[in-house]
């Protein structure tokens, strides 16, 4: 890397996949990217961690990888900013103007990087919210087994109506909004430290009450043992079902034992639930294509990694298939999204997509639209990772740049709602019930419209949405950015 490579210190690169508002890829331990690396140096107690010396790293990352640098803007003063985050934002707002970068270009811990993919390792309530605007209400859309909310008896489908630090102080949802907006709310729920604590007024079907949640340390498990991974049988028929909620490194050998059980049942249609899935790790999600290519041949493409041009001819990836002993050949497959389906997950869909044509469908809602991948590089006695959009992806048939979303790009797409009063993998839940009937050969009466959730719409606020939209965090963490709605 010449002069940048010295003046970032240390390198430790490998591909990721993430979205939400932030970005996303893949921690050290990854095999996504082809760049090597020299090995992360000891911590010193003289390094210079200075605020310009951070930015000048991060401004070495940026001139060095930046997947689009003709979209760089010029002349920003670093003294002007001051956090390295916010100097990144100017420098890369071209790119975000031309809807290239939606704050997929970020700094953060690598501590706190490393513990997520590595295990799932987070802290706070443990569930995915959705503000619900029109009800005024804040709703689960998911909760983590292990996890404080969970233990606390908040699931899916329990309404927030009230937030305070005491039982004295609890303030509605509609309060909030009004005098603060739905940034409000976040500040509301506090930092996602351990022992930070909230008195939540709840109501689902035991009656409206209050509980005190306290934050902690937890882990996730990327395939629920509740509802993750089953077969749904009907009319005869076996269906597997698998909802992914992260791809991190500790999901690998869940899906191996859940395509393992599929392929025992002898299932060859299947749904993959990715409705809340905001990436993660590109080897997870090449494991994933490897487990739905029993019937593909090792010289098939699954996808592609493809850098600028003066980083193209070391560093692009072209993935081939490769047949593993769980793997199952997929007659039909129905993909449910949202527009929190993105990056790893929008990475699967896309390279399905030539195999299967009208034999896939993507059900629910437009995915969120990022056909980009980011790289880390580390300056560890900072604690400093860059993570920066350094590579497209690509199917076999070389298609990409699906920023608003892939509902445009599958023409049998069905949109149906998510029903957050069912438990996900319930059949009568809506996405499910849609995907079953495609599955079973029933048409679908709705197309999904073309960027309904994708970017088109998120750029038009003024618009009330049509179904509740993930609780974001205005600088999400590690785990938020591939997890939208975590808190």
């Amino acid at each position: 890397m010449g002069k940048s490579r010295q003046s970032v210190a240390a390198v430790t690169l490998a591909a990721l996949m993430l979205a939400s508002c932030g970005g996303g890829g893949e921690g050290t331990s990854g095999s996504g990217g082809s760049v090597t690396a020299p090995p992360t140096p000891t911590p010193t107690p003289t390094a210079n961690c200075s605020l310009s010396a951070r930015q000048s790293f991060a401004k070495a990352v940026i001139d060095e990888w930046y997947m689009f640098p003709n979209d760089v803007a010029s002349g920003v003063n670093p003294a002007s900013h001051g956090t390295v985050q916010s100097y990144i934002d100017a420098l890369v707002a071209p790119a975000r103007a031309l809807n290239k970068d939606r704050f997929f270009t970020y700094i953060t811990s690598i501590a706190e990087e490393n513990a997520f993919y590595a295990s799932g390792s987070s802290a706070g309530f443990g569930v995915r919210l959705a503000y619900d605007a029109a009800n005024q209400r804040i709703v689960i859309a998911e909760a983590y087994e292990g996890a404080p909310a969970f233990a606390a008896g908040i699931d899916r489908g329990t309404a927030i109506v009230g937030i305070g630090t005491t039982a004295g102080n609890v303030r509605t949802v509609a309060s909030i909004v009004a005098s603060e907006g739905t940034a409000g709310l976040t500040n509301a729920l506090g930092p996602n430290d351990p022992g930070v604590s909230r008195v939540l007024r709840i109501t689902d079907a035991a009656g409206t009450r209050d509980v005190t949640v306290a934050k902690a340390d937890y882990s996730l498990d990327p395939v629920s043992d509740r509802y993750g991974a089953k077969i749904i049988s009907e009319g005869g028929r076996n269906y597997g079902y698998i909802n992914l909620r992260s791809f991190i490194s500790s999901a690998d050998p869940q899906l191996r034992t859940a395509f393992l059980n599929f392929r025992n049942q002898g299932v060859t249609d299947v749904i993959i639930d990715f409705r809340y899935n905001g990436g993660g790790l590109v080897s997870t999600a090449g494991l994933m294509g490897d487990l739905l290519g029993r019937n593909r041949t090792s010289s098939e493409v699954f996808s592609q990694m493809v850098f600028r041009p003066s980083k193209a001819s070391a560093n692009n990836e072209t993935r081939y298939f490769t047949a593993q002993p769980e793997s199952i050949a997929p007659t039909r497959i129905a993909f449910i999204g949202t527009g929190s389906t993105a990056s790893a997950s929008e990475l699967v869909i896309n390279s399905m997509l030539p195999y299967l044509g009208t034999n896939m469908t993507l059900v629910g809602a437009n995915t969120y639209g990022k056909p980009v991948g980011q790289i880390a590089l580390d300056r560890a006695e900072c604690d400093d990772r860059m993570r920066v959009i350094a590579f497209a992806t690509a199917n076999s048939a070389g298609a990409s740049a699906y920023y608003d979303g892939l509902a445009p790009k599958i023409t049998n797409s069905c949109a149906a709602n998510d029903d957050l009063s069912l438990p996900l993998g319930d059949p009568r839940e809506a996405s499910v019930r849609a995907a079953i009937g495609f599955l079973s050969g029933t048409a679908c009466t709705t197309r999904i419209a073309d960027a309904s959730t994708g970017a088109a719409a998120r750029s038009s606020r003024s618009l009330a949405p049509e179904r509740p939209e993930m609780l974001m965090a205005d600088r999400p963490s590690a785990a938020q950015r591939d997890l939208p709605g975590l808190f």
